[in-house]
């Protein structure tokens, strides 16, 4: 059983690198897709990502609980692909309506801590080869809002989560895969 971590900037090729590592190993492949189609431009990269993903993929979309859906899907037979973390973190950070005051701090959402504890936890328990896609949002500039803040640093924290939790770690800039870690 084998984790990767596959990251990347927006358009980096990241995603593609991951769909190439999955075809790659052989095994029939559960993709856990995590987007929500709340606009046109969403609706538009996820036919995209669809368009591009073999056809004999079983495709899962889960937008909140990744944690279970990777617990559910995880067999020593197949492999789990996640893509992404990063609009998972997205979906959690704005499950709650009126989450955010207009002034002071962010308080996480109540299913922020409980979700992001499942995936790790899903993670390190799972029964087969797992790739997980995620943005790397760090190397920009701060951002301004605390909105933006609490997204960049808690992107970062989960990226260096799943990181230790994974036996390989690639980088992928420009469509160039480089390998970090395994």
């Amino acid at each position: 059983m084998t984790r990767t971590l596959v990251i990347g900037g927006a358009r980096s090729g990241k995603s593609a690198h991951a769909e190439a590592l999955a075809t790659a190993a052989g095994k029939p492949v559960v993709y856990i897709a995590t987007a929500q189609a709340g606009d046109a431009e969403m609706q538009a990269r996820i036919a995209h990502h669809r368009a591009r993903r073999d056809s004999h993929w079983v495709t899962v979309e889960e937008v909140l609980t990744l944690g279970a859906a990777i617990e559910k899907h995880s067999t020593p037979d197949n492999l789990v692909m996640v893509d992404c973390l990063t609009v998972w973190l997205s979906n959690l950070l704005f499950a709650e309506k009126n989450q955010f005051p207009e002034i002071g701090a962010i308080d996480a959402p109540a299913c922020f801590t409980e979700q992001r504890a499942a995936l790790l936890q899903a993670l390190m328990q799972a029964r087969g080869d797992v790739i997980l896609v995620s943005n790397e949002v760090g190397q920009g500039i701060v951002p301004q809002g605390a909105v933006s803040r609490w997204f960049v640093d808690e992107a970062g924290r989960l990226n260096q989560a799943v990181a230790a939790a994974c036996e390989r770690a690639v980088l992928v800039v420009a469509g160039l895969p480089l390998a970090l870690k395994g």
